[in-house]
């Protein structure tokens, strides 16, 4: 009887399994929304954004010290500013265009001198493992239009034809893998001077965009497709809902595959798997003023553009402490942060980004457990007056400190008395005590010579929830 038992439990099991296997998602928001998102998205709080295409080559924008816009510094952006001329920072990209290249340099003759010959993918997977994130995402096609593969639809205009000759795509995509990480892709849906999306949007959507971003699906099989571009049309427009039953019913990634909330005018912080912020900046009021409990990344570059920026300063540049401190923030907050590098036209990653890098992963190396697999704590995100923030795993509590303490701290709301508190890193014991659901941490002496780490520290509250 107990076998037949056994054999029932199981088979049930299976069943569940093979039906949840064989749901069929449908071309509506309502159906693509009731999948749930892969775990491992949540779990993993870390990846790399890299911003590479032809606008690498000019690497320029202005600075918020010209009085420009966030949106204004992006590099990225350059064959648009240029162009546009009742853009506010026109005059400084035109300036600067015509002094350096001349007025009859064409933006698409950048293309000679975008060679990455000093790509070496290995190296970069190496540093953004080395550096604790867990995914990473390239630029497989900015609204520029050139694709960083050989895309059929982007003949004589990809990365093999012209430039460097090489599937910079499929090149990045085996070295991440070998280093145990994840890999997805950037990809606009628009591309601001293609003729056909110009003059016909539907024919661009069914033979260029659609085509496209399913060979990219299929060569590559990316675990995280960050759409952009989307805020010319609706949803509708684009075909998404479309793209996406396909892209969960048939693709070989549709159990793992993340995808995020840019696919319409309409659909930021509304639909995707992650909602997405940039620069702290938030596309709808739907998600203002409150923890976003709905699974969100936050995106933004270690200096103030996406794309290499050679016009920017040390002082351009974010911290160490304040890229370390930043990913506390948004995980406490239930997020993710996507920190974006600009690498150079000849395929560099420049050595400050690799030291910023660097630095993270040494922290990380110390103090990931706080991090990696946690959620937030509902009873408090952050406790203003101490600096500290807050992270649960299980039954234990974390306790970040963006500056050491110096002096005890008390953390309320506990629900039983710890098993144990430890500074991560640190063999040095820490005094606590537990009175009327509070737990009270008294830090040990630390000292440059034998502080655990730099920037934050973690104290690891065991068995208190």
């Amino acid at each position: 009887m107990k076998k037949i038992i056994i054999y029932a439990v199981v088979l049930g099991f299976l069943n569940v399994g093979s039906l949840f296997s064989q749901q069929r998602y449908e071309a509506n928001w309502a159906s693509i929304d009731s999948r749930p998102i892969p775990q491992w998205f949540n779990d993993a709080k870390f990846g790399i954004f890299i911003h590479w295409g032809l606008y690498s080559v000019p690497a320029w924008g202005p600075l918020p010290s010209d009085g420009a816009s966030i949106y204004d510094c992006y590099a990225e952006w350059y064959w648009w500013k240029l162009l546009d001329k009742g853009n506010k920072v026109n005059p400084l990209f035109t300036t600067f265009h015509n002094k350096t290249y001349g007025e009859d340099f064409k933006y698409q003759d950048f293309v000679k001198d975008f060679r990455c010959e000093m790509f070496n993918p290995d190296d970069w997977a190496k540093l953004f493992r080395d550096a604790g994130a867990r995914y990473v995402v390239l630029t497989s096609k900015h609204h520029e239009g050139f694709t960083l593969w050989p895309s059929a639809q982007s003949w004589n205009w990809n990365s093999v034809d012209v430039g460097p000759h090489r599937d910079l795509c499929g090149d990045l995509t085996d070295a991440v893998r070998k280093a145990g990480l994840r890999m997805g892709f950037y990809y606009s849906l628009y591309e601001w001077f293609n003729p056909l999306y110009k003059s016909d949007l539907e024919k661009y959507v069914d033979d260029h965009m659609i085509p496209q971003m399913k060979d990219l699906v299929t060569r590559y099989s990316p675990e995280v497709i960050f759409t952009d571009g989307e805020w010319d049309h609706p949803s509708e427009a684009w075909k998404s809902t479309e793209f996406l039953a396909w892209l969960y019913n048939e693709s070989a990634v549709k159990s793992s595959v993340v995808v995020c909330d840019r696919w319409g005018k309409e659909t930021r912080s509304v639909h995707g798997d992650f909602y997405t912020t940039e620069y702290d900046l938030v596309h709808s009021d739907n998600v203002k003023g409150a923890r976003i409990t709905h699974p969100w990344a936050e995106t933004r570059g270690i200096g103030s553009s996406f794309g290499y920026n050679r016009n920017e300063n040390l002082d351009d540049y974010s911290t160490s402490e304040q890229l370390v401190h930043l990913l506390i923030e948004k995980v406490a907050g239930g997020g993710n942060l996507i920190l974006n590098i600009g690498p150079t036209a000849d395929g560099r990653i420049p050595v400050i980004m690799q030291q910023r890098l660097t630095d993270m992963g040494n922290w990380l190396k110390v103090n990931g457990e706080s991090i990696y697999d946690t959620s937030p704590w509902d009873a408090m995100m952050k406790q203003p007056e101490t600096g500290a923030y807050f992270t649960v795993k299980g039954k234990d509590l974390y306790v970040i400190c963006t500056k050491f303490p110096g002096k005890s701290i008390t953390i309320p709301s506990v629900g039983k008395k710890p098993g144990s508190v430890t500074l991560l890193g640190s063999k040095t014991p820490v005094n606590y005590s537990y009175s009327g659901k509070n737990v009270r941490i008294t830090p040990p002496s630390i000292s440059p010579a034998n502080s655990p780490c730099d920037y934050a520290w973690v104290f690891k509250i065991a068995g208190c929830l």
